[in-house]
């Protein structure tokens, strides 16, 4: 490679990343949309260990309302940062109550995917839900969006 075509390289894929936030908040919602779905109406497949459904008022339930409806909100990307703070705070929940009592080591008590989107949605939450989004089509018509990078955040009008 080159060593001059470096920084042009560099440059390119750093201006990929608002286009990326939005992927990974999508594939993010996308997955937990399917998780909501799962404990709501058993779709695409049944909850763990027969199949079924959980009552609607119990704790699974209840994260399969927030993750259906949450989930398709921030697919969309719309109010992505309220949806993210509480995604993060239910995948904190769901580790420390299911995950950190079995042991120490994320890894060794399956607990990796929650402590992961754990932080995902924490860092969705504060670097809003990417050009991509619903979020981001209110505030261009406002003339306001915010634009984040790994530079930080500068003001871009359309």
């Amino acid at each position: 490679m080159d060593v001059t075509t470096t920084p042009s390289l560099v440059a390119k894929w750093q201006a990929s990343a608002p286009r990326l936030l939005s992927l990974l908040r999508i594939m993010l919602a996308f997955v937990f949309l399917q998780a909501g779905t799962m404990k709501l109406f058993a779709f695409p497949i049944g909850m763990p260990p027969n199949g079924g459904t959980p009552p609607l008022w119990s704790e699974f339930g209840i994260a399969g309302i927030l993750e259906t409806f949450g989930g398709a909100l921030a697919l969309v990307g719309l109010l992505t940062r309220p949806i993210a703070f509480l995604f993060a705070g239910e995948m904190a929940v769901a580790y420390f109550q299911f995950f950190a009592p079995q042991g120490f080591w994320p890894i060794a008590t399956q607990g990796a995917l929650p402590a992961i989107c754990c932080f995902a949605w924490l860092y969705i939450s504060a670097a809003g839900a990417g050009p991509w989004s619903l979020d981001a089509r209110r505030r261009r018509d406002l003339g306001t969006y915010q634009h984040v990078d790994f530079a930080g955040p500068r003001s871009t009008r359309p």
